[in-house]
């Protein structure tokens, strides 16, 4: 369950035509605007990710389902985002709640999904396309702004005086003015009185002792919940000891396992950063949407030429030849199956934590065939660094060796410099001849003493070489670097999703998350490989 808040209110005391209808009005959440979540998700709802049809939303407050105060009675989906209105219940807690939005104490309202549809940019943003929506809640703080809000709220509570109504009421009593009176007496007005209901003495109630289930339930819940039931607990500890036990005092934990909850702390440890290096370095293209398992890359093999012409002789003339080079589109797909307790049950819940690394999953195994592609496409240099402490001279000569083989083929300069995890380590720790680091630090907007390349943290984006942006990833070889002129390599993807299928005979459902990815080497000679030694 994913829950994030919409925030802002405008209330009025009752509805349009004076009629108190005890309804909350307004913007249940906005569409195409990011909002993080309380596990740190980032996620973007896109227009018409929310029905409109189906079971109501029911209406809580705080997200906790012992504070159901109504339901979502009407929903109207917008290019802006989703507007609802909401019936509150005449209960004590409906009527506390109303009171509470009047006062902006309840200024903001909150919606608790499921993701059914979803995606995720290169920023790991989780674009949902389409969601089951079950609660909405109003809450007191959210993550949208002012983007969504409760523009309405009317209300009948009543009081100890009637009902409470809009103070705008054209047919209110206008108090008369008061007339002058001669030599005025100032009297103190009896104080009114107010007749109280009476209150009768009741025995206190009596609580069994809650199960483990009833226990952790409450302790996830927390709030009032939490605390009635451990009071509850306690008591019945109290009612049922023994005089021994009662004299005693010496009850362990040890004594008492069945009562020891054990909870389970959310968010889930992610140990993998779904990232993709090479994919996010040289960009990947739109796939192109042909029936077909490839198409055609056109490359220029010969060029026409020119000469210095003769006076009355042939000029220069080469016939232009033009590759048809073969890209074939590779399927990479991931499934898992979940019974429907699984989903049912588990908290937190195992569907989104099972979606979600599905999804990183595919963005981890597309990486490596790009990272895989462009280790094979590569050209010998004939370059070896020699790494040795305090004398980057074979590092830097290598480094233009491979641009020139670039330049001298083409004119075009190397933009990019790829290399394996380890290899990152040794740039970082070339010193010049005096111990300091080859590659300046950025310190409070200072470069330290050296200045051909520099680096701004420990990350895999953080360093430049020579004026290359360097690519560290995983998924290359240890001892792998590469000189690249982007242009020379070239990535396509068409990211289809997720799709799903129930399973009856075993109560269970199949995910799967699917995608088309190619890669193609347009030029070898732009992708110069460096020897480690």
């Amino acid at each position: 369950m994913i829950r994030f808040n919409a925030t802002a209110i405008s209330i009025d005391a009752a509805a349009a035509d004076g009629t108190p209808s005890r309804t909350i009005t307004g913007i249940a959440a906005p569409y195409n605007e990011i909002a993080r979540v309380s596990d740190g998700t980032e996620i973007m709802l896109s227009p018409g990710s929310l029905p409109v049809d189906g079971p109501n939303p029911k209406l809580f407050v705080g997200h906790s389902a012992d504070k159901v105060i109504g339901t979502v009675i009407a929903r109207e989906d917008t290019p802006e985002g989703m507007l609802f209105q909401a019936k509150v219940a005449k209960t004590v807690l409906g009527e506390e709640s109303l009171q509470l939005a009047l006062e902006n104490v309840y200024d903001q309202v909150s919606v608790g999904i499921t993701p059914l549809e979803f995606s995720y940019n290169e920023a790991g943003v989780m674009l949902i396309e389409k969601a089951a929506w079950t609660e909405l809640s109003l809450v007191s703080h959210g993550a949208f702004g002012a983007s969504a809000s409760i523009t309405d709220v009317a209300a009948s509570i009543p009081t100890s005086n009637g009902e409470m109504s809009d103070n705008t009421n054209e047919e209110a009593d206008t108090p008369e003015p008061i007339e002058p009176q001669e030599n005025p007496v100032s009297e103190t007005p009896a104080p009114e009185v107010i007749e109280a209901s009476s209150v009768f003495a009741q025995p206190k109630r009596n609580f069994v002792m809650p199960t483990p289930a009833e226990y952790l339930a409450a302790m996830h819940a927390g709030g009032d919940a939490f605390h009635n039931v451990n009071a509850a607990y306690k008591d019945a500890v109290r009612n049922q000891q023994t005089a021994l036990q009662a004299a005693a005092g010496d009850v362990l934990t040890t004594d008492t396992p069945g009562l020891l909850p054990v909870p389970v702390l959310g968010p889930l440890f992610q140990d993998l950063n779904f990232v993709r290096p090479v994919v996010s370095a040289f960009g990947a293209r739109a796939m192109p949407n042909t029936p077909s398992k490839t198409f055609i890359r056109p490359t220029i093999t010969t060029h026409t030429s020119a000469a210095t012409q003769t006076e009355n002789s042939a000029a220069s003339a080469t016939t232009m030849v033009i590759a048809s080079n073969t890209v074939t589109k590779a399927t990479v797909a991931g499934q898992v199956t979940l019974s429907v307790q699984d989903i049912d049950f588990t908290d937190p819940a195992a569907l989104n934590l099972v979606l979600n690394d599905l999804a990183g999953e595919y963005l981890i195994a597309t990486d490596n065939i790009a990272a895989d592609a462009l280790v094979a496409g590569k050209t010998a240099s004939g370059s070896t660094w020699t790494v040795t402490a305090a004398d980057p001279t074979t590092l830097i000569s290598s480094l233009y060796d491979a641009a020139r083989e670039i330049a001298e083929d083409s004119n075009y300069f190397p933009t990019h410099l790829c290399v394996s995890p380890d290899v990152w380590e040794l740039l970082g720790r070339q010193t010049d001849a005096d111990k300091r680091p080859l590659f300046g630090y950025n310190a409070n907007g200072m470069m330290t003493t050296n200045s051909i390349g520099n680096v701004s943290g420990m990350q895999y984006t953080s360093m430049n070489v020579l004026g290359l942006t360097v690519v560290v990833d995983n998924n290359f070889a240890s001892g792998t670097m590469l000189v690249v002129y982007a242009p020379g390599f070239e990535v396509y993807e068409q990211q289809r999703g997720l799709m799903s299928v129930e399973v009856p005979s075993t109560l269970g459902r199949t995910f799967s998350y699917y995608g088309y990815f190619a890669t193609f080497v347009a030029k070898s000679s732009f992708i110069q490989g460096i020897v480690v030694a």
